[in-house]
C-alpha cells in the first residue's frame, strides 16, 4: 500500500514538473495591443475593444480586461502562442466573461486554433479546434458552446449547458482529459462532465438497426382491438343540430319578401356523436416489435479523441446587437490546478462588483431624482412668472382717449 502512494506521489511530483502554461493573458496593461491581433477580412464591419476595469468592479486596475464598444459589430481579435500538442496531457481553456451590459444577444465565446489561422483573415468560417463558452440571444438561447474539432468537421456537444446571464464576470473552464473525458465547469464548479464519444457524434454509433430485418406481417402490435360482439344501440343516432323549439317567427317577418321562416339550429343535447364499439384486450397482442440492432461495420473506436496535435492561437469570434461584454484571464495550460488557482479570488471580485453596482445605481437613482426635481422647480418657477405677468395686465389702468378734431 505504501508503495502504491509513493508511486502515485511520485507520478504527480513528476507531472507537476511538466506542466506547463501555453498562454495566460490578464491585460494588465496595454501592451495587449501588441500581442493581439484584428482581423481585417473583407466585408465585415468589425468592432474595436477597449482595455477597462468597466462601469462597475471590485479594483479598477486588476479587473481591466478588453470589452466590446460599438453596438452591432462583428469583432474578430487573436492572439497566437508557441504551438504544442495534448498528447497524453490535460487541455485546460478558461477565461472569463462579464456581461455588464445586461447583454440581449451575442456570443461570449473563445475559439482555439492550429498555427494555420491567419490571423489578418480571421473570420466565422476560419477553421478552428475548439469552440468554448457562452452564448445568449433572447430568452430562448442561454447556453455554454462546446464544439469539438474531428477530422475537419466541427461538432456540437449534444447536451444543454446552461450559461450564466447576470452583469458579473463569471469563470468558464473547459478541461479535456487523455482518457477521453472532459468536463465543464462554472465559476469553479462542475456543471457536466462525461465521456467524449459518448457526449459527442464524433463516431459512427457502435449498433445500428439491422438493414435486413423487418418486422413480420403477422406481427400484432395493438394491445387493445374494437369489441367484436358490441352492437350499437337502437337509439343512438340522432343528429348533431336541431331546430330550436323555443324560437318563435318574428311578428315583422314577411314570407314573401323574407322567405319561408325557419328556426335556427341549436346543438342536441341527445347527440352522443360517432358510435365505436368499446375497446377490449387483444388476444393476438404480441407487444411492439423492436427492430434488431448489429454492430456497425463502419464504427472504429479511437481511443485519441481528446488529441490536439497542434494548438496555437486562441481568439474572439463575436458578434454582439449590444455591446459591453468584458473578457479578461485568459488561460490555455495542461495544468488544472493552475488553472483553479487562477480564479481562486473571483467570489471577493463578484462581491466587490455586486457592492460597486449598488453604489453606482443609487447614485444614478439620486441623481435622476434630483434632476426631477430642478425640472419641477423650473416648471414652478415659470408658473409662478405667468402668474405676475397676468396680474399685471389685469392691473394696468384705462386711458380715455379724447375726441379728435382732425378737420
Amino acid at each position: 500500500m505504501k508503495a502504491q502512494i509513493f508511486v502515485f506521489v511520485l507520478s504527480a511530483y513528476f507531472y507537476a514538473l511538466n506542466a506547463e502554461v501555453y498562454l495566460e493573458e490578464k491585460f494588465q496593461d496595454d501592451s495587449w495591443e501588441k500581442t493581439w491581433v484584428y482581423s481585417k477580412h473583407p466585408g465585415k464591419e468589425f468592432g474595436k475593444f477597449a482595455w477597462t476595469a468597466g462601469k462597475f468592479f471590485n479594483n479598477a486596475e486588476d479587473d481591466k480586461g478588453i470589452q466590446t464598444s460599438q453596438d452591432a459589430r462583428f469583432y474578430a481579435l487573436s492572439r497566437k502562442f508557441k504551438p504544442f500538442s495534448t498528447e497524453n496531457k490535460d487541455l485546460v481553456i478558461q477565461f472569463t466573461v462579464k456581461h455588464e451590459q445586461n447583454i440581449d444577444c451575442g456570443g461570449g465565446y473563445v475559439k482555439v486554433f492550429d498555427c494555420s489561422l491567419e490571423q489578418e483573415d480571421m473570420h466565422g468560417e476560419s477553421p478552428y479546434r475548439v469552440m468554448f463558452g457562452p452564448d445568449i440571444c433572447g430568452p430562448g438561447t442561454k447556453k455554454v458552446h462546446v464544439i469539438l474539432n474531428y477530422k475537419d468537421k466541427n461538432v456540437l456537444i449534444n447536451k444543454e449547458i446552461r450559461c450564466k446571464d447576470d452583469v458579473y464576470t463569471h469563470a468558464y473552464t473547459l478541461i479535456i482529459k487523455p482518457d477521453n473525458t472532459y468536463e465543464v465547469q462554472i465559476d469553479g464548479e462542475k456543471v457536466e462532465s462525461g465521456e467524449l464519444e459518448a457526449d459527442w457524434d464524433l463516431l459512427p454509433p457502435k449498433r445500428i438497426k439491422d438493414p435486413e430485418a423487418k418486422k413480420p406481417e403477422d406481427w400484432d402490435d395493438r394491445s387493445t382491438i374494437p369489441d367484436p360482439d358490441d352492437t350499437k344501440p337502437e337509439d343512438w343516432d340522432k343528429p348533431e343540430h336541431i331546430p330550436d323549439p323555443e324560437a318563435t317567427k318574428p311578428d315583422d317577418w314577411d314570407d314573401e319578401m323574407d322567405g319561408e321562416w325557419e328556426p335556427p339550429m341549436i346543438d342536441n343535447p341527445e347527440y352522443k356523436g360517432e358510435w365505436q364499439p368499446k375497446q377490449i384486450d387483444n388476444p393476438a397482442y404480441k407487444g411492439p416489435w423492436i427492430h434488431p440492432e448489429i454492430d456497425n461495420p463502419e464504427y472504429t473506436p479511437d481511443s485519441e479523441l481528446y488529441k490536439q496535435k497542434e494548438i496555437c492561437a486562441v481568439g474572439f469570434d463575436l458578434w454582439q446587437v449590444k455591446s459591453g461584454t468584458i473578457f479578461d484571464n485568459v488561460l490555455v495550460t495542461d495544468d488544472v490546478e493552475y488553472a483553479k488557482e487562477a480564479i481562486s479570488g473571483l467570489k471577493e471580485r463578484q462581491d466587490g462588483e455586486k457592492k460597486s453596482k449598488e453604489d453606482l445605481d443609487k447614485a444614478e437613482k439620486d441623481a435622476a431624482a434630483a434632476e426631477e426635481k430642478k425640472d419641477d422647480n423650473e416648471d414652478d418657477d415659470d408658473d409662478d412668472e405667468d402668474n405676475d405677468d397676468n396680474e399685471e395686465e389685469e392691473h394696468v389702468p384705462q386711458v380715455e382717449e379724447s375726441d379728435h378734431d382732425e378737420l
